[in-house]
């Protein structure tokens, strides 16, 4: 076997079509593109979402909604969630670095909101952004600390 006799595998590659070679070809005359019309000349191009002048979709149907600039989204984390963690590590403080850490948020999101679904039973201390008023109550119910940052 020499580098000049490899050749790919039977039936791995095919022919490209050649169009425009003589009426014996199969292609030549049309050139595969039909009669006449605009498609059928040299140079043509139309983007890709034009109707042929219809009305297009994107100013047929109507804008709705709004989406407000100024809105801030909190990450929610329930009670259980953190007295799971407390229970895995042994946590005594709470805070967005150790929650990067271990995987619960990610970097980029910058505000957490504590809620009050499921319950604390470890003393410790939180210091996230937000709390909701049953997560407070169930935090310091526990003997523990919740500090707004």
């Amino acid at each position: 076997m020499k580098l000049h006799t490899l050749k790919p595998a039977k039936g791995a590659t095919k022919n490209r079509k050649r169009v425009g070679r003589g009426q014996g070809s199969g292609r030549g005359g049309t050139s595969t593109r039909g009669h006449k019309g605009q498609q059928s000349r040299s140079g043509y191009s139309q983007r890709p979402w034009f109707e042929g002048g219809q009305m297009p979709l994107q100013r047929r149907v109507p804008k709705f909604g709004f989406k407000n600039p100024f809105r801030v989204e909190y990450k929610a984390l329930n009670l259980d969630a953190i007295q799971t963690l407390i229970d895995a590590t042994g946590a005594t403080e709470i805070n967005h670095d150790f929650l990067v850490e271990r995987g619960i948020i990610s970097n980029n999101q910058k505000l957490v909101k504590v809620l009050g679904r499921g319950e604390l039973t470890s003393k410790v201390t939180i210091k996230l952004n937000k709390f909701s008023q049953a997560a407070k109550a169930a935090i310091e119910a526990a003997g523990s600390e919740a500090i707004e940052i």
